[in-house]
């Protein structure tokens, strides 16, 4: 599937809130190869055969997690950041406003990763905005890819065929390796420090989705939590193929892969990447979220 081209890509804030639900690192840069691996893996499960479908129109955003079986818990009434950010370091004292921050945050980003590196997994155009709103996505049924901020997943994605069944190739874990490595080479405290320094830009972000007395950092924190909770299957995993039809008739409608297990299917879209990335990959990023949370966790939460 091509990628979607930058020029459609909107600045609306709007764009950004959370779609309406259908029925639904090691340090920061880690958490954005999950969403990445999340973003590619959901672009290749729901593959079409004709033209790219509509994008999810944004509504309203709903601040609590419908209720599924791995939705979050409800957070605690609080007047303050339960998660204080100043905690982990200053922000910069002289931050540029957020529809001015690509230059900033493309220059600490490079500092951190490197040129190449940003330019082989980032999606660097609004960067702190497709974080924020992805982020916030994962506990949900779906993430839009025109809000990802990194690039799709090399290679396509995979079936086992026989008369009978459809199963989850295991050769799809191999697509993961190189995120994986990226997120093994990043420096937790640095990559740490620059989430701190820039978080006022994410905190802007996650206020314009439509949650205004809330906090990213907290948000982050009830997220990392959510996607350890997923499940760890074994064994082939079976899968079906549902023909989705839209409103205008069609002789080839898109189809998209989905796990035969009902349970497995009503998991929010970061869970089923976990689950997509075969369970060793599931288990090397779950040690690092916990690695994330232990310290962006600053609070109370910390002590969960």
């Amino acid at each position: 599937m091509p990628e979607r081209d930058p020029s459609e890509y909107s600045r609306d804030p709007a764009e950004f809130r959370p779609a309406r639900e259908s029925s639904p690192w090691r340090i920061v840069i880690a958490l954005l190869v999950l969403a990445a691996a999340a973003a590619a893996g959901w672009w290749y499960w729901s593959r079409q055969r004709q033209t790219t479908p509509p994008a999810p129109t944004a509504t309203a955003p709903q601040p609590d997690i419908p209720a599924t079986p791995a939705a979050l818990p409800a957070a605690p009434a609080a007047t303050g950041p339960q998660n204080p950010i100043d905690a982990l370091a200053q922000p910069d004292a002289a931050l540029p406003s957020l529809a001015d921050s690509n230059a900033a945050v493309t220059k600490a980003l490079t500092d951190l990763l490197n040129a190449k590196s940003v330019a082989s997994f980032l999606q660097i155009d609004d960067f702190v905005r497709r974080f924020v709103a992805t982020v916030d996505n994962l506990p949900r049924a779906q993430a839009p890819s025109r809000m990802w901020p990194t690039q799709p997943t090399p290679q396509r994605f995979e079936v086992t065929r026989t008369d009978e069944t459809l199963t989850l190739d295991p050769a799809n874990a191999g697509r993961y390796t190189a995120f994986i490595a990226f997120t093994d080479s990043i420096d937790s405290a640095k990559a740490v420090a620059v989430y701190a320094r820039l978080y006022p830009l994410f905190q802007q972000a996650y206020e314009e989705l439509g949650y205004p007395g809330k906090y990213f950092n907290d948000r982050l924190v009830a997220v990392i939590d959510h996607l350890l909770a997923a499940p760890e299957p074994q064994g082939p995993l079976q899968l079906k193929l549902t023909e989705v039809k839209g409103t205008v008739p069609s002789s080839r409608p898109w189809t998209r892969y989905e796990f035969a297990d009902p349970q497995l299917e009503a998991l929010s879209s970061g869970q089923k990447l976990l689950v997509r990335m075969g369970p060793d990959n599931e288990r090397r990023m779950k040690s690092k979220l916990r690695a994330l949370r232990g310290q962006v966790a600053t609070g109370e939460m910390a002590k969960r």
